[in-house]
């Protein structure tokens, strides 16, 4: 498993990059088959796969994020959403002062609402960041793969996330995804109840259905479509 960037301070020099990527993850339950880290890995193989078909400099990931939806679960942590706000924005100061002016947050965690927030101020005087992959883009990829779920269903430790894990670092999953899917329902009040209030087991989703050539079909699909983030980024350069 590599899920690190290891490119060295001469490779960044000699490649000069004039778009960076960050992953952003969470450490938050994952059912009983998926780690702690699942959010964190998938948005690590997004960047993985986007840096080997795209001349960006790809950072490591944030691992901790907002994700107190999941409440006191065991092993799972949190941290604000301003923290979240000011790791990004140092984060993208230190990228300014060393010459890279645009960024890309690649979002393993939908619970990470601040980060549109981010973005939206950020591009105030021009675009300088997206958000990657959008629900355009996660809804064109699961078709692409023919998932059998939605992604309103398919929302946590499904059918998506274990299909990604499945293709891509397959000693992640452990036994019991084939007998885990869980319909959580409209989750109407899914910000005041938490999880809790709508799965036991931690799961939401569909994981029965996960295969590694539907994770694989899904990469391909974001990569495809990362390249309108960096049309779009270089549009104030033409």
């Amino acid at each position: 498993m590599n899920l690190l960037p290891t490119i060295t301070t001469t490779d960044v020099q000699e490649q000069s990059p004039r778009v960076a990527i960050l992953p952003v993850g969470s450490f938050e339950q994952h059912g009983a088959y998926l780690p702690l880290i699942t959010d964190t890995a998938i948005a690590a193989i997004i960047a993985r796969e986007v840096a080997a078909a795209y001349p960006v400099l790809c950072l490591p990931p944030i691992t901790m994020s907002c994700s107190h939806e999941h409440g006191t679960w065991p092993g799972s942590v949190s941290i604000s959403a301003k923290t979240l706000y000011a790791m990004v924005d140092d984060i993208r100061g230190s990228l300014e002062r060393s010459g890279i002016h645009r960024l890309v947050i690649i979002n393993g965690h939908g619970g990470n609402y601040v980060l549109s927030n981010i973005v939206q101020e950020a591009n105030v005087s021009g675009p300088c960041m997206t958000l990657f992959p959008l629900s355009p883009e996660w809804h064109r990829a699961r078709e692409r793969a023919e998932m059998i779920s939605d992604a309103h269903s398919d929302m946590h430790a499904g059918e998506v996330e274990t299909s990604i894990l499945l293709h891509a670092e397959p000693d992640l999953v452990r036994p019991g995804y084939q007998n885990a899917d869980h319909d959580g329902g409209e989750r109407r009040f899914l910000l005041t109840l938490g999880m809790t209030g709508y799965t036991e087991s931690g799961v939401i989703g569909f994981p029965s259905y996960a295969t590694a050539e539907k994770g694989k079909a899904v990469l391909a699909s974001l990569v495809e479509d990362f390249a309108e983030h960096l049309k779009v980024l270089s549009a104030e350069d033409a």
